[in-house]
C-alpha cells in the first residue's frame, strides 16, 4: 500500500486528529483521488479499529476517537469528491427507533456510508413508526437502516416492519437493522433483510443490497 495510505490509515486507528488534516491534503496534492484516500486511507484505518473492538481490545470511546478523526478527513475530502466524479450510487434513511436514545454507532454507520458514496438522510433518535413510514413514502430511500441498543426497544424495530406492511411499502424499500439489542437471528424473526454487526459490515451489506438491486433492475 502507498505509504501516504499507510499515514492515513494509522492516523484514523490511533485517532490522530492533529495529524490527519495535514495527510490527507498531502494526499490530495500528490494527486490522489478522493475514493482512494477514502478506501485506501480512511476505510482501512476503521477496519482496524472493528477488528480491535469485536476482539474486545478497545471500548466505544476509542471507537468514537477514531470516527471523528475520519470525520475531520471527510470534511476536507467532500469538496473534491464531485471532482473525482464519485456518485451517489443509493439513498439510505437511517433511524434510531422509538424509546432508544443512542445514537454513537449509528452516527458511525452514518459516516461510513456517506465516505462510501451514499446518500444518507438521519432522522436521529427516538423516533416513531409512523415518522420513518412518512419518510419512506416521501423520498423512497433504497434501504432503511434501523439501530437499537437497549434491548426493551428491539420490538420497535419490529413495529415498524410491521407498520411498513400495513401501509403497504415494505415492498418499496429493503430493511437492515443493527445494535448491541439485535443479532441475525432477530433480523430474521422480525422480517428484516440484513443486520450488520458492525460499522463495516453494514457498509458491505449495504453495497451487496444495492448490487443486487441494480442488477435485478438490469435484467427486467
Amino acid at each position: 500500500m502507498n505509504n501516504d495510505f499507510e499515514l492515513i490509515k494509522d492516523a484514523v486507528a490511533n485517532a490522530r486528529r492533529d495529524e490527519i488534516e495535514a495527510l490527507v491534503k498531502g494526499a490530495i496534492d500528490k494527486g490522489f483521488h478522493g475514493e482512494q484516500i477514502i478506501n485506501h486511507g480512511l476505510i482501512a484505518g476503521m477496519d482496524v479499529i472493528g477488528q480491535k473492538y469485536e476482539w474486545g481490545q478497545i471500548k466505544v470511546p476509542e471507537m468514537l476517537d477514531s470516527a471523528m478523526t475520519m470525520k475531520k478527513a471527510l470534511d476536507i475530502i467532500k469538496p473534491i469528491l464531485k471532482t473525482d466524479q464519485i456518485t451517489e450510487k443509493a439513498t439510505i434513511l437511517m433511524a434510531t427507533v422509538q424509546g432508544d436514545n443512542h445514537d454513537i454507532g449509528k452516527s458511525i454507520v452514518i459516516m461510513m456510508l456517506e465516505a462510501a458514496g451514499f446518500r444518507v438522510v438521519d432522522l436521529g433518535v427516538d423516533v416513531e413508526k409512523e415518522k420513518i413510514a412518512e419518510k419512506v413514502e416521501e423520498i423512497k430511500p433504497d434501504i432503511l437502516g434501523l439501530s437499537a441498543l437497549l434491548t426493551t426497544t428491539a420490538d420497535g424495530m419490529k413495529a415498524v416492519i410491521k407498520y411498513l406492511e400495513e401501509k403497504g411499502l415494505r415492498k418499496t424499500v429493503k430493511v437492515i437493522i443493527g445494535g448491541a439489542a439485535v443479532n441475525a437471528s432477530v433480523a430474521v424473526k422480525i422480517g428484516a433483510d440484513g443486520y450488520g454487526v458492525d460499522a463495516m459490515t453494514a457498509v458491505e451489506l449495504v453495497k451487496n443490497i444495492v448490487k443486487r438491486k441494480l442488477k435485478t433492475a438490469a435484467l427486467k
